[in-house]
């Protein structure tokens, strides 16, 4: 690997040209792409395999032209104080604008709400209902230009109107200047790290390329495959901050081999045999993790992982041949390490003995005090993963919005005027076609759930023109994403047996909130496997990598310790609401049901990279001959300034997405910034050097079999070492061969 690597880095100085002109006409390709293409909408929802997505394909089925996956809109309107809705000017207000919004060419029905008691029993807030033929990501701009003005029309008139509903997408507070905050910061760690505005550079300038050319290819492929905004928002963070780590990490290395009086090409193929190696299997480690979410069986999350493993892949190869590329461009405005302007450090100080860095301090005090650092490290990132237990998951809703947003206002009239859980009612389908008495079964149906605990309404059965299936509607009593909703949930399920015995009908319930808890519980149900699968196939890799059993055991241990702490802070902040008017949280609630999943698969890529960046040098030093606490100070001599100016850039690049007005997006930054911080910080800086100077050479202890049965990928440069032996003595082999 090492080798292969070495001759390929060498190949892109020298033909620069050429391979910047290969990532500078694709970058162009998928820009000319990305602006043609049809731009991305929110993408479709589906939970195969689901009671509720069940229900929802046999709605599609029993009531053709129904339009089941259509988009629709609430217009709620409030009267003024001291008016109601009934008084006859505000009532002719209504019935304009039900007829304005009727004579739309997607709109499938417009409902009265003075003849269907959408009218609260105040009768201050009242509510019409739209549906669209087509799902609210295709529907013309036109539909929704029309609605809005409806919407305006009737302010005019001094009502209060807002739009709910999935026709008009959340248009977000926008978080740029958030994430220019985040590269600001990245760039000044850049240049604190590299020593020169050019070497910082060099970094941003590959890795907003790599970014480029993936978020516009996942432009391009945006409507085809069904990718939302999400999607491009996710894969663009994960990209940007790997793909600067990535460069940041080889430019480093390229460095330190200038100082070791290398010629810039030869230390260029140095760096790329050994940073770009390490490169190579950190970046695979976060494609296993991004790759395997396919396993949970969601599609939406398997496209945003897939995307943001492609992106990762593109940085990867970035990182490879384009920053030797441009460090023969750059020639000799990067310095060796050490080195200042026209002075370097042996020159400075030829007899003085240099002073040890703060890497090399720190090893010495963990190796003195490991049991000690150890015991801290593990109590503190456990005590913050504590509020882990009160973990309640759910899905974002209107509820989530910021209050600036109509859907959000829209939701709270509506909590207002019909209770909380008016917005999010379940909807109950009775497949009766194996039902003697379709009616009756339906009618069982509904006395059950009108004796289950919070229940509000329940509708009478609406049949489909056959007769043989039933939608009833059930409004709950407390709001969507409530534990209280849940439960009710599940008594409607549990009273299917029952039903099926007594009338033969099926029972399903689906709706919104039904979708969320289904989405929840198999997220829930697939977390086990995934870390099963991901931390696996990893392990195997870093076996290969370390040729150790003991390296990959402690690697992915502390793993679960990071994720466990950022997720213990994620609840902290947006369930229970600590420091949530700081961070802009809007709305505390369950958090987001794919988080924990989607944190695992993300923050375990993470983590190897800092695994990998640090523990490869510690065990180059081992190989070389270094004993195992040298090795670690020798490790953190050299990486440590670079792995912590890694994760300060990437908590910078992370964090700048807290500032999104899209809650999701704002959850993910968070969560990912604080567990970059425990990982990098408490376990690869403390946890780490800690538990490798308890075990010592057991630390990188491997069974005789395994290490004959193991393919040797050399990541430490070995092969690199037997090369300069080889320069440096022409004629042994020749001596070798007289004896």
């Amino acid at each position: 690997m090492a080798t292969f690597l070495y001759d390929l880095g060498r190949l892109a100085f020298r033909r620069r040209h050429f391979v910047a002109l290969i990532w500078v006409a694709l970058l162009t390709i998928a820009g000319i792409g990305a602006v043609s293409a049809p731009a991305a909408g929110s993408s479709s929802f589906s939970i195969p395999g689901t009671e509720a997505q069940k229900a929802f394909d046999l709605l599609e089925q029993r009531f053709p032209g129904a339009s089941a996956d259509g988009a629709t809109g609430r217009m709620v309107f409030k009267a003024p104080a001291g008016e109601k809705m009934t008084d006859a000017a505000n009532r002719a207000t209504v019935a304009k604008t039900v007829k304005q919004l009727g004579d739309g060419s997607e709109v499938v029905s417009v409902t009265d709400p003075f003849t269907t008691q959408a009218v609260s029993k105040d009768g201050t807030v009242a509510y019409t209902s739209v549906r669209y033929d087509a799902p609210g990501m295709e529907l013309k701009d036109a539909t929704g230009d029309a609605l809005e003005k409806a919407a305006d029309d009737a302010r005019d008139t001094g009502l209060t109107v807002d739009i709910g509903g999935d026709v008009l997408q959340a248009e977000p507070e926008a978080g740029a200047i958030g994430e220019a905050v985040g590269l600001a910061i990245a760039a000044i760690v850049l240049v604190m790290t590299l020593g020169s505005l050019v070497a910082a550079g060099l970094p941003l300038l590959t890795a907003i390329i790599g970014v480029g050319i993936g978020v516009s290819t996942i432009a391009v492929l945006a409507k085809a495959l069904d990718l939302g905004d999400t999607t491009s928002t996710l894969a663009g963070m994960i990209g940007l901050a790997v793909g600067i780590d990535y460069a940041l990490f080889i430019v480093s290395r390229y460095r330190a081999e200038l100082a070791e009086g290398r010629d810039r090409e030869e230390a260029v193929g140095r760096a790329t045999g050994t940073a770009g190696s390490a490169v190579v299997f950190a970046g695979l480690t976060v494609v296993i993790a991004l790759a395997g979410l396919s396993v949970v069986g969601v599609p939406m999350l398997t496209k945003m992982g897939l995307a943001a493993a492609g992106t990762v892949v593109i940085a990867v190869l970035i990182a490879l041949t384009m920053i030797p590329a441009l460090l023969g461009y750059a020639g000799r405005k990067i310095r060796p390490a050490g080195e200042k302007r026209g002075k370097s450090v042996e020159k400075a100080a030829p007899s003085r003995k240099p002073k040890p860095n703060l890497g090399t301090r720190w090893a010495s005090f963990v190796i003195r005090r490991p049991a000690a650092v150890l015991l801290l490290g593990v109590l503190g990132l456990g005590a913050v993963a504590l509020p882990v237990s009160q973990l309640q998951l759910g899905l974002p809703d209107d509820g989530s919005q910021p209050t600036s947003t109509t859907q959000r206002r829209a939701y709270d009239l509506l909590s207002e005027g019909f209770g909380p859980g008016f917005n999010g009612p379940l909807m109950i389908v009775v497949d009766a076609k194996n039902s003697d008495d379709p009616k009756a079964a339906a009618g069982t149906v509904t006395d059950g759930i009108k004796g289950l605990k919070d229940v509000v309404t329940v509708t009478p059965p609406a049949f489909n023109k056959a007769g043989d299936t039933a939608t009833i509607t059930v409004v709950p009593g407390s709001k969507p994403s409530s534990a209280q909703t849940e439960d009710l949930v599940h008594s409607i399920r549990g009273q299917s047996a029952e039903v099926r015995s007594d009338t033969g009908a099926d029972v399903l319930v689906t709706g919104t909130t039904a979708m969320n808890v289904d989405f929840s519980q198999k997220l829930s149900d697939a977390l086990i496997p995934y870390l099963a699968l991901v931390v696996g196939l990893a392990f195997l890799l870093l076996i290969v990598v370390f040729r150790s059993i003991l390296v990959p055991l402690k690697a992915a241990l502390g793993f679960l310790l990071s994720v466990l702490a950022a997720l213990g802070a994620v609840v902290a902040v947006f369930q229970w609401g600590w420091l949530g008017g700081l961070l802009g949280v809007a709305e505390t609630g369950p958090i987001m049901s794919m988080m924990p999943i989607f944190m695992v698969g993300v923050v375990f890529g993470l983590a190897m990279d800092y695994e990998v960046f640090l523990v490869t040098r510690m065990r180059e030093a081992y190989v070389h001959g270094e004993s195992p606490s040298q090795a670690i100070v020798t490790g953190f001599k050299h990486s440590a300034r670079v792995v912590v100016a890694a994760a300060v850039i990437m908590m910078s690049v992370f964090g700048g997405f807290i500032s999104s007005g899209e809650s999701m997006i704002k959850m993910i930054g968070f969560g990912l910034a604080v567990a970059v911080l425990f990982d990098a910080f408490i376990v690869r800086m403390a946890i780490v050097p800690a538990v490798l100077a308890l075990l010592g050479r057991r630390a990188w202890w491997l069974p005789k079999w395994l290490d004959r049965a193991l393919p040797n990928v050399d990541v430490e440069g070995e092969g690199l070492r037997t090369q300069d032996q080889k320069d440096a003595d022409p004629d042994e082999d020749r001596e070798l061969v007289r004896v």
